[in-house]
């Protein structure tokens, strides 16, 4: 296991994983999509997608047994106590002592809350998205599982979404 201050290096990973990310198909999206904002930040409500795993104690965790990665998402409310959440992100690609130690690493919540608080946004969603990180089929998250989130968070009114990619 690599120390959470470190970037994983290939010569660390197991055989079997550097062969897969040697032959793995990367998607190239280019251009990048992107809108720039239309007001001040200081206007904006913000959200927060992230591809930690994490879900909400009580509710269905994500299933390793789905092929090419559980496509599907969780919502995350902005009361939620960050700490509280439960992670299944399954990839070994990385330590998770980071997210262990504090979840915020993987969905800044408590940050954002006070970057409301001190005016640099206007305001905290009311729910966040967490995904699955490591999806190596995403075709479905693309095709089914986004749409739902865009969806989502046009209903919270919501003018921008910071993505945090674990």
């Amino acid at each position: 296991m690599l120390p959470s201050t470190a970037m994983a290096e290939t010569r660390n990973l197991s055989v079997t994983l550097r062969v897969f990310l040697k032959t793995y198909r990367w998607r190239k999206i280019d251009p990048v999509p992107m809108t720039r904002l239309a007001k001040p930040l200081s206007e904006c409500r913000v959200a927060l997608v992230s591809s930690a795993g994490f879900v909400v104690p009580g509710d269905a965790p994500f299933r390793d047994s789905v092929r090419g990665g559980d496509y599907s998402y969780r919502v995350i409310p902005a009361d939620t106590d960050v700490q509280a959440l439960e992670e299944y992100h399954r990839s070994d690609s990385f330590s998770h002592e980071g997210v262990d130690e504090d979840r915020n690493m993987g969905l800044p919540l408590d940050r954002l809350h006070e970057l409301a608080a001190a005016g640099v946004i206007s305001s905290v969603a009311p729910r966040h998205v967490s995904l699955m990180g490591s999806i190596t089929a995403p075709g479905r998250l693309v095709e089914r599982t986004l749409p739902e989130v865009g969806v989502l968070l046009i209903s919270d009114k919501v003018d921008v979404a910071l993505m945090v990619p674990v």
